[in-house]
């Protein structure tokens, strides 16, 4: 069956989809001995596919992980500055995997990681809406911020859904603990939605996503996920 060649490469564990795009643009992919383009498509069963004239390794089978992330690492493979990333905390786990949709580095949680190129797109595409519950705890807690937080405002153009905000606790100092569910993932969103309500976020905890908990997985560990949570996300 034919595919184009990015996802051929994405899936062989070798580099993301946007990483193998890069890699045809720049010539260093080869099919049946011609130089690759963008959209070009093969057959891994009877095509030969080389990257830098070697042959892709074997498809990589597939795997889903959920990542306690700490704070001060970025949701990235690599990092031009030198931080720390979030690879280096599943390396272990037996192949290359990639993050599905982002923690900013100030924040921790629950993060899931796949090699499923598919399985990522899917759950990162508008169309497939998936609550994510966020344990924040703020600074400046007044009850008018609090209905504020609760109002639908537009971020990036685009006019979300109104959060789900309940309050768990507060402090003399105006401190409080908030568990806010967001119905979409724009960048940073939680922390922008708090500003615009005078809030200033302390620290964030994602600790949920879909149907997955975060739970007792302590910081900086992983797990597989079981074939019956990988299905339930797939069935959003």
């Amino acid at each position: 069956m034919e595919e184009r060649i990015q996802k051929i490469i994405s899936a062989c564990g070798v580099a993301s989809r946007r990483q193998a795009e890069q890699m045809i643009t720049a010539g260093r992919v080869t099919c049946n001995g011609k130089v690759c383009e963008l959209g070009d498509r093969a057959d891994v069963e009877s095509d030969v596919i080389l990257l830098d004239g070697r042959p892709l390794p074997s498809k990589a089978s597939t795997v889903y992980i959920m990542l306690h992330k700490p704070r001060g690492y970025v949701t990235t493979l690599s990092d031009e500055k030198g931080r720390k990333n979030v690879a280096m905390l599943v390396k272990d786990c037996g192949v290359r995997v990639y993050p599905v949709g982002r923690l900013d580095m100030d924040s921790e949680g629950l993060l899931l990681l796949t090699n499923d190129g598919d399985f990522a797109q899917q759950l990162m595409h508008p169309s497939h809406e998936i609550n994510k519950t966020y344990l924040v705890t703020v600074r400046g807690y007044n009850q008018d911020a609090l209905e504020h937080l609760k109002e639908p405002i537009v971020l990036d153009g685009y006019r979300i859904c109104p959060p789900s905000v309940e309050l768990l606790s507060t402090q003399s100092n105006g401190d409080a603990r908030l568990l806010v569910t967001i119905h979409e993932g724009r960048n940073r969103q939680v922390r922008r939605m708090c500003a615009a309500a005078g809030l200033v976020v302390k620290r964030l905890v994602r600790v949920r996503e879909g149907c997955l908990e975060l739970g007792e997985l302590p910081c900086g560990k992983w797990r597989f996920l079981t074939h019956d949570e990988v299905e339930q996300l797939r069935k959003r």
